[in-house]
């Protein structure tokens, strides 16, 4: 049994090792929580999540931000939807600092950053796990990115520095209303987003015992 695994207080629902570069999706009820391990350490985790009744209403990045006071998540702050409604709470964190700006990879960004003709990126881990649900494309908005450190210079730049999350280290995540959550666990190789060697990452869906 793995220490993050020991440390959870309720009824485990799903607990699934995600191989390195896959995608993953859950339908969480009100009040469950979703914990995100980071198993090796540096691996970014690209996460979105809908209102289930609304999927309309789904993660927004400007809103979060603006009602948290913050580019950075991390312990008590909120994911705010389209509508301003909350739809999860950060309510564990073991790392610290988790990146609002820098969205996803794809085959066509990196394209564009390295000239290169990568085969996969975390748009099409979306679109993949989306099609799941009945969604597609359209229903892909610009994503928190888990463990993954952009820090942001007085003149505005911007860049993935490497990341600061250890091997172990977690997030808890409070389902404020029934949510759909889908991640991208990043294939990202040419940058450090994944530390330049993706790695397996673990689920855990639970009941808290309260």
């Amino acid at each position: 049994m793995t220490e993050a695994h020991e440390t959870i207080a309720g009824q485990v629902i799903e607990d699934t090792v995600v191989s390195a570069g896959e995608p993953w999706s859950a339908e969480v009820r009100k009040g469950d929580i979703v914990r995100l391990v980071d198993l090796e350490g540096q691996q970014a985790v690209d996460f979105l999540c809908y209102d289930l009744a609304a999927r309309s209403d789904r993660y927004n990045a400007a809103n979060t931000i603006k009602l948290n006071n913050s580019i950075y998540l991390g312990q008590e702050t909120v994911l705010w939807s389209v509508r301003a409604r909350p739809l999860m709470t950060i309510i564990a964190d073991t790392c610290g600092s988790h990146d609002t700006l820098y969205g996803c990879c794809s085959i066509e960004i990196d394209r564009v950053r390295f000239d290169k003709e990568n085969s996969w990126g975390c748009q099409q881990n979306f679109e993949k796990e989306l099609a799941k649900h009945g969604m597609d494309e359209k229903d892909i908005a610009a994503n928190v990115n888990f463990f993954m450190y952009v820090p942001v210079r007085e003149d505005g730049h911007i860049a993935i520095s490497d990341g600061r999350s250890k091997p172990g280290d977690y997030v808890d995540l409070r389902a404020e209303v029934d949510v759909l959550v889908v991640i991208s666990n990043c294939p990202e190789r040419d940058n450090a987003a994944a530390g330049y060697k993706p790695t397996p990452i673990r689920t855990v869906v639970y009941r808290p015992d309260s």
